[in-house]
């Protein structure tokens, strides 16, 4: 596995709506193996790789945006307040850093920090309260003046962490979804041939609404469309086993439903029939809650036979995000497989 472009994928800052460091990585990569690249009103990068035949028209969408803020105050010591953009817990937030990305092109370490009372100084009421993002601010260690200088209302602001490995995972910031664009990327090198015409699309602004999903979908009229994106592995102490949602290590996770889609059936099958005969580790999955590209793609337009293929992610949402390897590769190869097939399916409704 390429390592070394994950880590960058997952380092690079690109909060929805700033995607387009990501967009230069994906284009880099994507450009020299496909016949047309072009990019949306959105943001969203379209690559088409062009089918032998008669086939259908297959889009594919990763979403390149991670959650993080955007200044939303300046005050004149010097200190910022945020406002987010995608779905922190707050309880994930404490003694964290942080990079502020100014309008002049430099970048700011500073310290996310809850504005509170020392814990010895609490009442007990106090110290049982929920933490709500509002009440964070950054510090910059600079003085009022020089702050105002450098960072204005609406400069980007990401976690400041690195993609690293452990064990037989990768852990990191953003891997929801840099995992997702990575496989796309990965997959359309391994693809040796394909009979439908193939859309790669990393789109933005996910994180916020499935935002450049739609406008991509609406513009290409997919007949096939297939999400990328992380799902939660909530294979840890204190779930339960009917919990867990997916098993870090026990491969793909093929998308039944979620809160944004209901996968087409004829569509899981045929997944999971060339998971089953490819020997690739899958597992079919359920999210009670939590929506992808995948149901952008189903409703856009006069709609989509659609589909979410997910990486398992332990921790999602925070700055040690955990991928394994070998459920990275699943992806890979179950993608790269269904894509040169594609053609062949029939989804037809009776």
């Amino acid at each position: 596995m390429n390592f070394n472009l994950l880590k960058e994928l997952s380092e690079t800052p690109g909060v929805p709506s700033r995607e387009d460091r990501l967009r230069a990585i994906v284009r880099r990569e994507l450009e020299p193996i496909v016949d047309e690249v072009h990019v949306d009103a959105m943001g969203n990068a379209v690559f088409l790789r062009k089918g032998s035949g008669d086939g259908p028209k297959v889009m594919i969408a990763a979403h390149m945006d991670e959650i993080g803020f955007i200044v939303r105050h300046v005050d004149d010591k010097g200190f910022l307040k945020l406002q987010p953009l995608g779905g922190f817990d707050p309880r994930q937030l404490f003694a964290q850093r942080v990079l502020v990305h100014g309008h002049k092109g430099d970048v700011f370490r500073g310290v996310l920090t809850y504005n509170t009372r020392p814990a010895h100084t609490l009442t007990a009421e106090e110290s049982k309260a929920a933490p709500t993002l509002e009440k964070f601010f950054v510090d910059l260690g600079m003085n009022g003046e020089s702050v105002k200088n450098a960072i204005r209302i609406g400069d980007m602001v990401t976690m400041d962490r690195t993609a690293e490995k452990c064990g037989d995972c990768v852990i990191g910031k953003s891997l929801d979804n840099r995992v997702g664009v990575f496989v796309m990327i990965e997959a359309i090198k391994a693809l040796k041939s394909n009979g439908a015409d193939v859309y790669a699309v990393a789109t933005t602004q996910e994180e916020i609404g499935l935002r450049g999903a739609m406008t991509s979908a609406f513009a290409i009229a997919p007949d096939i469309g297939i999400g990328l994106d992380t799902t939660l592995a909530c294979d840890y102490p204190g779930m339960a086993d009917a919990d867990t949602i997916t098993k870090l290590g026990d491969g793909v996770g093929i998308k039944i439903m979620d809160s944004s889609m209901v996968s087409h059936p004829k569509l899981v099958e045929h997944f999971r029939c060339i998971a089953e005969r490819e020997n690739i580790k899958h597992q079919m999955e359920i999210l009670p809650r939590g929506g992808t590209d995948g149901g952008a793609l189903q409703r856009a337009g006069a709609g989509a036979v659609s589909i979410t293929l997910s990486v398992p992610t332990r921790y999602i949402h925070t700055v040690n995000e955990m991928n394994h390897v070998d459920d990275i590769e699943a992806t890979i190869q179950l993608l790269a497989t269904y894509l040169a097939e594609a053609h062949e399916g029939d989804y037809e409704q009776h």
